[in-house]
């Protein structure tokens, strides 16, 4: 399936556009308890997809949003959202009703949303609630019985709750569907059509995307109405400030080489991305056994070991986190200074998403591929999507020696980095099959290219 990108980009609705203009958030003009919450957050400058999305939410405007990993896109509509909902809660009387719902495809990637409201929204007495599948439901339903005024939810979980008549979508203003494309991937896209036809006619609505493919520009058009559209860098464009790099070694050489760079580089903290389950919980295991503390994230793992991993990875408990394309979405680690590629993605856009973890707002980050010679297709098809050849680190002690393995199957387009997964508790469990192809160019580049980087 052609990946058709989103090709309308809106500047700032509003804004001045002068070179020597600095944009905050002071000139969005957002209500003082928002700036109050970004402020302690350390925020003062928004991102462009926020600068542009903003002042088009506000306007309660339908809105289409392009952007990848690590622009704010969360922000960006959580903001708004929250700043829409205060300015009408003082005429509402009675229990709270469900009046935003934000659908996301992924545990990890709710509750990181359901943070950020809580964050944004700490001064203004609004209720927010995440639901999910694979834990109980009774916190869930508590809290739904108590009154709620925001509700970010997967699929399945969000159905199940909907047909046991603890959830009521009539009384929603706005709607956000997050991450369309992983949607598609995971199999949810019947579920969320399912939603839609429950939700009231008279609403806002807000679509963001990575991609767009021909069936996410389908469901887009059945949900929007008239919307205004926001692209910011294309997918198939990685951040300047990331400094890319792959290492040629044998496929039974990994792990020795990642625990190998892991020592020699100094790493504080790594993203390290599997192809499989399997895979992820054996190179945990391994650096484990090294004297490295990991941990593997996967839609095995039970949502508490998930949640604790991921919790133990970000207070740096953790020095390295492994985890799969699918159960990795969403996962926003402040001051990430490495990813790593154990193993190349088969589809390329994947691996755009997967160093978007690191060099994030601007920072410095490093991401390092591991390429065997059965992916060196896969790596010549991601320097093609990104337009450049990544250096080639040869000054390393597992360097590539069989050339001649069995070849890896062609690459289907078709199916992208997400897999299927079946409704409610078993969502988040899909793994991503790799992606992408590659070869490499380049040549050289000494350990010298990755002398110990200063502290962000």
């Amino acid at each position: 399936m052609p990946l058709n990108r989103c090709h309308s980009s809106f500047n700032m609705a509003g804004q001045p556009n002068q070179h020597n203009f600095i944009m905050t958030f002071e000139n969005l003009q957002l209500i003082e308890p928002i700036l109050k919450a970004l402020k302690a957050e350390g925020y003062t400058k928004p991102t462009p997809i926020q600068a542009q999305s903003i002042p088009l939410i506000l306007q309660q405007k339908d809105l289409l949003g392009c952007a990848q990993t690590g622009t704010g896109k969360t922000a960006a509509f959580a903001i708004p959202t929250l700043q829409l909902l205060a300015k009408n809660q003082q005429n509402e009387k009675g229990q709270k009703k469900i009046k935003a719902l934000i659908l996301t495809p992924t545990r990890e990637l709710a509750i990181q949303i359901e943070e950020s409201f809580s964050a944004y929204g700490k001064y203004l007495g609004l209720r927010h609630l995440v639901v999910f599948g694979g834990v109980s439901q009774k916190s869930q339903t508590d809290a739904l019985r108590s009154g709620v005024d925001i509700l970010v939810a997967t699929p399945g979980r969000l159905l199940d709750l909907m047909d046991q008549g603890f959830i009521h979508l009539q009384h929603i203003q706005l709607f956000v569907l997050d991450e369309a494309d992983r949607m598609l991937d995971m199999g949810f896209v019947h579920d969320v059509k399912k939603v839609i036809t429950r939700l009231p006619k008279k609403r806002q609505s807000l679509f963001f995307s990575a991609t767009m493919p021909p069936e996410i520009q389908k469901l887009a058009d059945s949900i929007l109405v008239n919307p205004s559209k926001v692209e910011v860098t294309p997918v198939s464009s990685t951040a300047q400030t990331i400094q890319q790099a792959v290492y040629f070694t044998d496929k039974n050489k990994k792990r020795s080489l990642l625990a190998h760079l892991l020592k020699e580089h100094d790493i504080p903290t790594a993203l390290v991305f599997s192809r499989t389950k399997h895979g992820a919980d054996r190179v945990a295991k391994d650096l484990n056994n090294s004297g490295i503390k990991a941990a593997a994230i996967h839609g095995n793992k039970s949502q508490n070991a998930r949640q604790n991993a991921l919790n133990n990875f970000k207070s740096r408990e953790l020095r390295v986190l492994v985890a799969t394309d699918i159960a990795a979405r969403g996962i926003d680690v402040d001051d990430l200074t490495h990813v790593i590629n154990y193993d190349l993605p088969n589809v390329p856009e994947t691996y755009v998403h997967r160093i978007g973890r690191t060099g994030r707002a601007g920072a410095s980050g490093v991401a390092f591929s591991f390429c065997d010679a059965e992916e060196r297709p896969y790596l010549k098809d991601i320097q093609k999507l990104i337009g450049k050849t990544i250096p080639v680190v040869e000054d390393h002690p597992y360097p590539l020696m069989d050339e001649n393995p069995v070849p890896a199957p062609k690459p289907n387009r078709q199916q992208r980095s997400g897999g299927s997964s079946t409704r409610g508790r078993n969502q988040g469990n899909s793994q991503a099959s790799g992606n992408s192809s590659s070869q490499s160019s380049q040549k050289g580049t000494s350990k010298r290219w990755f002398q110990k980087r200063s502290e962000r």
